[in-house]
């Protein structure tokens, strides 16, 4: 039988909707109901501590809006609650996906030299969530770190291509250069909008491994696997944030554009700070 049930993404904020994208291209039939956290995010400056606790919150608020499938569309999210382990370091109501095994997964399947680098945020790269990972999935491979924070704000202030991004692209990416990766994963789901100025410093050499899209591509596996996927989409997808409805719009519209266009953007702080 069909399972029309929404698909649940999460963030800190509207990074996570780079995967809620892909996973709108990859599965035009499913709904999807995303959270951006907007009112505690950025995760990354907070403890791993602390974020297990908004992780718990969020799936369980989700899970009460009633997803089959939680995806947490955030790396310092999944770093906290889902690794070491690839599952929930809590009592999940529902099936919870992170972001961080499918990238490693693809990346170990694709590098040639087995020189990997890494970028992500300060609580990302600090947690060594990837090399566990790599660890389990790959370990004869090298991994090579490296904290980008400030290429979030760039993303949010909707600069991708201009000087000042470019020159700190280049100094951020010195180290991966002269370490030889061949392939890099980027371990923020901001990232995927510094696509083109990444490509350009690092070469057509170095494969760009995007954890949003290796992410989709493993909910649509899983929903296969568990007999979960819709036949049709029954709904509208719905778009939820803990803060300013209108900053998030604007936002978001850098990752979706149209398709955000119509959609209104609750707030249920309220209601998620007293449940």
């Amino acid at each position: 039988m069909p399972d029309r049930r929404p698909i649940g993404v999460f963030d800190s904020g509207v990074g996570g909707l780079t995967v809620a994208r892909a996973l709108l291209d990859l599965l035009p039939d499913e709904r999807l109901v995303y959270f951006g956290d907007t009112a505690r995010g950025p995760y990354g400056p907070r403890s791993l501590d602390e974020v297990r606790g908004y992780v718990d919150e969020l799936v369980a608020w989700l899970a009460r809006a009633d997803a089959k499938l939680v995806v947490a569309a955030c790396n310092t999210a999944t770093a906290a609650a889902l690794e070491p382990g690839d599952g929930p370091s809590f009592d999940a109501p529902v099936p919870v996906v992170g972001v961080i095994r499918p990238a490693v997964a693809t990346a170990a399947r694709a590098t040639r030299s087995g020189r990997v680098g890494v970028i992500g945020t300060a609580a990302t790269i600090a947690s060594r969530s990837y090399e566990h990972a790599f660890g389990e999935i790959a370990a004869d491979a090298e991994v090579f770190p490296q904290a980008c924070p400030a290429f979030v704000s760039f993303v949010e202030e909707g600069r991708t291509t201009d000087p000042g991004v470019l020159a700190r692209v280049r100094e951020e990416l010195a180290p991966l250069i002269a370490a030889e990766v061949d392939t890099l994963i980027l371990g923020c789901t901001h990232y995927p909008l510094l696509t083109g100025v990444l490509s350009y410093v690092l070469g057509p050499d170095v494969l760009l491994i995007s954890s949003a899209e290796e992410t989709a591509r493993r909910v649509v596996s899983q929903l296969i696997d568990d007999d979960l996927l819709a036949d049709r989409r029954v709904g509208d997808h719905r778009f939820v944030t803990s803060g300013d409805a209108d900053g998030f719009r604007g936002l978001a519209m850098r990752f979706l554009g149209p398709r955000l266009a119509a959609v209104d953007v609750e707030q249920p702080w309220r209601e998620l700070a007293s449940s």
